[in-house]
């Protein structure tokens, strides 16, 4: 699972749901996901509602659920979200470093004559 530096443990809205719907990968019953993406069995209810609402994941055989197609373009328009983050973190980190850089090169020497 993919994490940024510096962020709380807890999950958010969307790691929930990219959760869920990589659990609803393959045809499985509410409880093998609820298993599979730790969740209490309140919160699991809580946002199975809002993906099936949202067509993310559709229920089959009466107890089954999978993950649709429009799930499954979600789970990819949110793996190229985190991809851009991760680039955009590395840009900054690099720019930080460019930045100390440059004021070490400008005000070494007034660090020494103090």
């Amino acid at each position: 699972m993919f994490r940024i530096k510096n962020r709380p443990k807890n999950r958010t809205r969307l790691e929930i749901v990219r959760d869920l719907l990589q659990a609803g990968s393959e045809k499985s019953r509410k409880t093998r996901i609820m298993y599979r993406v730790n969740l209490s069995y309140h919160l699991m209810q809580k946002y199975l509602g809002r993906i099936l609402e949202s067509g993310l994941m559709e229920c089959v055989d009466e107890s089954f659920y999978v993950i649709t197609q429009r799930g499954k373009e979600f789970l990819q328009m949110y793996n190229d979200y985190l991809e851009r983050c991760r680039k955009v973190g590395q840009e900054i980190t690099e720019t930080r470093e460019e930045l100390l850089m440059l004021e070490a090169i400008c005000f070494s020497n007034e660090d020494n004559s103090k």
